[in-house]
């Protein structure tokens, strides 16, 4: 590919990796309750899905997905049901008060389960294959070798959207100061809550061609 094609896709990711989802929508969350270092383990685990769509993608499972309307059915209401779930259980979360610090007075919740929140999070949505599928092959040169191609595009979505997720963790992380008040931390968990639930519901509507 030409430098122009790669700045350009540059350009598309860091919209696309920018616009607020259920991943940076997660990765804001864990900031505020964990800190930028217990966020490391979640962005962890969405980079480890999000690798896993792109390396299915690149076998034929995102042609798959779009072609057949009873798979693509299927992934998607399970990635909606986990969405739900997952808003229902962060409305429901106890209000507990935040250190000046941004970190849970009671005991942390372990690594392991928010690399698996992380992970089933970038999992639940099945247009995500479909996405990698019909991106990448839009900025590879049809004549040139495509192993080098597809590994300079997704080292590059890589470093773009960890950025995104970072940033977003920092911004969690910041707001967690303001966060010293039962009454503060519940809103917080009805705001993102809600913000699952709905984008769960949301994804119910996705068509294969939206």
């Amino acid at each position: 590919m030409t430098l122009a094609t790669w700045l350009l896709f540059v350009t598309t990711v860091f919209f696309v990796s920018a616009t607020p989802g259920p991943n940076m929508l997660l990765a804001m969350t864990h900031g505020i309750h964990h800190g930028m270092r217990g966020t490391f383990v979640t962005c962890l685990g969405l980079m480890s899905a999000l690798a896993l769509i792109m390396a299915v993608s690149a076998a034929g499972l995102g042609a798959l997905l779009a072609t057949s309307v009873t798979l693509f059915a299927l992934v998607k209401y399970l990635g909606a049901a986990y969405l739900i779930y997952l808003g229902v259980r962060t409305w429901r979360a106890r209000a507990e008060p935040l250190n000046a610090d941004g970190a849970r007075r009671a005991a942390p919740v372990p690594a392991g389960r928010r690399f698996r929140t992380g992970f089933l999070v970038a999992m639940s949505n099945p247009k995500a294959f479909i996405f990698f599928t019909a991106l990448f092959p839009q900025f590879m040169n049809a004549h040139a070798p495509q192993g080098p191609q597809l590994a300079i595009l997704a080292a590059t979505f890589f470093a773009i959207e960890a950025s995104w997720q970072f940033a977003y963790a920092a911004g969690g992380a910041r707001l967690a100061g303001w966060l010293g008040s039962a009454r503060r931390v519940r809103l917080v968990n009805r705001l993102s809550g809600g913000a699952f639930i709905g984008a769960g519901i949301l994804l119910t509507g996705v068509s294969r061609q939206a």
